[in-house]
């Protein structure tokens, strides 16, 4: 989410019990035979029904795209799918938008969960009225999921890693964490700090926990430059929040040079949104990873129509290049290629940053 702006808020507000982590074996079709399981409550067995769509946010260009992506891939996958419901970065917001989707009668529900332990509330309810459930983004800590739809997002820390070590000897690096509530910055941070520590011990990590709030990330980026202006390399983990608010620092303190100047700072970054691409081409950044915001789309849908068929799924590899994961908590993952973009790649039509209009 990758990436969120979710603010602290007390469990308290959170309201429901939560359900136990259910782990299905589950067959994909295309690589097994599917099966119907005859689940109760589970759609109409054929598809039919309204799902809801319950957003993160609407202020980064990342979720903006995944929201336009939605109603097209609905179409092509054949979903009814309702107007979406944004939940502006609040966790007990999302689960009043959850509990209203389900008041409203909707047979399936694609959400984008906000805070990985306080979405189980929601599922919770869900469950209760034999609603499925596709997560994409950020796989909840415990609850019932259908499937959750994501990229290996400690692949995202250590790809970033390898990129920063290949190009910077020594020295300082910075990563501008995400919200460590959500499983996304969790992996991201654990993956990108085990990586430098056992790949590149010259480099000393240095950390900003930003909770994917752009004012956050902007006032201590600041105040660490302050402190450390012989930073070599800035790993983001939202382009989508750090960005500008990055870029913007950077050049306030005279300390925005291109690839190939003296006292450019190499920086690596998440999302793959346009932004991202069009400040690799001017030498701003150095490389993103590509967060496939079309395919969450595509897949969420795809998904929750298999899921209120009654269809279950199993870990293996897909006829869509991921593979489907059981993850510790016994819930499947599908996990869909996010590759590394660089000014070698950048101009790719196949990217869907290349793709938004």
């Amino acid at each position: 989410m990758p990436g969120s702006t979710v603010r602290k808020r007390k469990q308290s507000r959170i309201v429901g019990a939560v359900a136990l982590a259910a782990g299905a074996s589950l067959v994909l079709a295309g690589c097994g035979s599917t099966k119907d399981t005859g689940a109760s409550g589970a759609g109409g067995g054929d598809g039919t029904g309204k799902v809801g769509v319950v957003l993160p946010l609407l202020t980064s260009p990342f979720w903006q795209s995944y929201n336009d992506y939605v109603p097209k891939m609905a179409k092509s996958e054949g979903v009814d799918a309702m107007k979406t419901v944004n939940s502006n970065s609040d966790p007990s917001q999302q689960i009043t938008d959850i509990n209203n989707q389900l008041n409203q009668g909707v047979k399936g529900l694609v959400v984008a969960p906000l805070d990985s332990a306080a979405i189980e509330a929601g599922l919770d309810q869900a469950e209760r009225k034999g609603v499925p459930v596709v997560a994409v983004d950020v796989a909840p800590d415990k609850g019932k999921v259908a499937m959750v739809v994501r990229a290996n997002n400690v692949a995202y820390g250590e790809k970033a890693c390898q990129y920063l070590g290949e190009h910077i000897t020594s020295g300082k690096v910075v990563q501008i964490m995400g919200d460590l509530a959500s499983v996304n910055g969790r992996d991201r941070s654990e993956a990108f700090r085990a990586c430098v520590k056992k790949n590149f011990p010259k480099l000393k990590v240095l950390e900003i926990p930003a909770k994917w709030e752009s004012d956050t990330a902007a006032s201590k980026l600041d105040t660490l430059l302050n402190a450390n202006p012989d930073i070599k390399g800035i790993y983001m983990q939202a382009g989508g929040v750090y960005l500008a608010p990055t870029l913007q620092t950077l050049k306030s303190k005279g300390m925005l040079k291109k690839a190939g100047q003296p006292g450019h700072i190499t920086i690596v970054s998440n999302d793959g949104i346009p932004q991202e691409f069009d400040a690799i081409r001017k030498g701003e950044i150095d490389a993103t990873v590509s967060q496939p915001a079309d395919a969450y789309a595509k897949y969420g849908m795809y998904y929750i129509k298999a899921a209120m068929q009654g269809k279950t799924f199993k870990p293996g590899p897909t006829d869509h290049d991921s593979t489907i994961v059981k993850l510790p908590s016994g819930i499947l993952e599908d996990q869909l290629p996010a590759p590394l973009v660089t000014k070698d790649n950048v101009d790719d039509p196949k990217l869907w940053g290349n793709t938004v209009e």
